[in-house]
């Protein structure tokens, strides 16, 4: 791969610093509303819905099930082409939210919606932020 052909990496965001900040130590952390009595995600500032400025940082398992999935069988970016296929999915965490992410480690006929899935934390190269992607829980 060349240089001009390097994978776009995510750029975290001062609302999402912690969630970042967990993963580069391999752990799971995403904000919790106590006036709505759950999880939420994506990183915000607000509450959804009720717009509540009470939303605080939590550590989570990681756990979770496969809600969907797709095998591209075309590279979903020019960067991509050496990671066909690539296994896309969405993933409801044990707490409740949905993250959408890439399955690794997992052939594409083991695939089945309703599995359990497991973390796989993969660490950026030359100290990019580490990624989470999931694989089947064994």
């Amino acid at each position: 791969m060349t240089a001009a052909m390097t994978r776009p990496v995510p750029l975290p965001t001062p609302v999402s610093q912690p969630y970042w900040d967990g993963l580069g130590r391999h752990e799971v952390w995403i904000q919790y509303s106590p006036s709505l009595d759950r999880y939420v995600f994506y990183p915000r500032v607000l509450a959804p819905g009720t717009l509540a400025d009470d939303l605080e940082w939590r550590q989570i398992s990681g756990a979770g099930t496969l809600v969907s999935f797709a095998v591209a069988q075309r590279p979903v970016a020019p960067q991509f082409a050496d990671a066909v296929p690539q296994l896309l999915a969405v993933v409801a965490w044990d707490e409740g939210p949905r993250f959408a992410t890439e399955l690794v480690d997992v052939e594409p006929d083991e695939l089945a919606v309703g599995m359990p899935v497991t973390p796989v934390f993969v660490d950026g190269p030359d100290g990019g932020p580490t990624l989470l992607k999931y694989t089947a829980r064994r």
